[in-house]
């Protein structure tokens, strides 16, 4: 087995694990193992639109892209000659 299968496989086991250990604590404490469930779950999908938006407002505007039309114009008119705008 290789490194990788070795991690795949640990990974399998802890997930089997989890899954039990989750549907055994669900059934001993029911009403808090869900509101701390619903917790972790709504505070996960808020804290990743909060990272969007943090990443939104400190990233600074791209540059506009430059078309090869806009790029043909302006070596044109540079140029002196007339460009397919102006026809």
């Amino acid at each position: 087995m290789t490194k990788d299968q070795i991690v795949g496989v640990i990974i399998l086991v802890a997930g089997i694990v989890g899954i039990l250990a989750y549907g055994w604590v669900i059934y001993a404490y029911p009403t808090v193992v869900l509101q701390i469930t619903a917790f972790l779950a709504v505070a996960g999908v808020l804290g990743i639109a909060a990272w969007i938006g943090w990443t939104m407002a400190t990233t600074p505007p791209p540059k506009p892209i430059e078309t090869q039309v806009n790029r043909q114009a302006e070596s044109a008119e540079s140029q002196g000659t007339t460009s397919t705008k102006d026809i």
